[in-house]
């Protein structure tokens, strides 16, 4: 998963050099709110519930 990232990043950074368009630099942030997302969709417990128990923690 973290070669995938590292992928992402590199052409990312890539494209934004190659058309000098500095959104493709959004597309790291994004893979990592899909990523954070599908994990916390992987929990047994419901979506929200999850997401409470994970700001709860201290």
């Amino acid at each position: 998963m973290f070669y995938l990232f590292l992928v992402i990043i590199g052409v990312s950074v890539f494209l934004s050099f190659k058309l000098k368009k500095p959104s493709f630099l959004a597309a790291p942030i994004g893979a990592l709110v899909v990523f954070i997302i599908i994990q916390i969709a992987m929990v047994p417990l419901g979506f929200f519930e999850t997401v409470k128990f994970i700001f709860s923690l201290r």
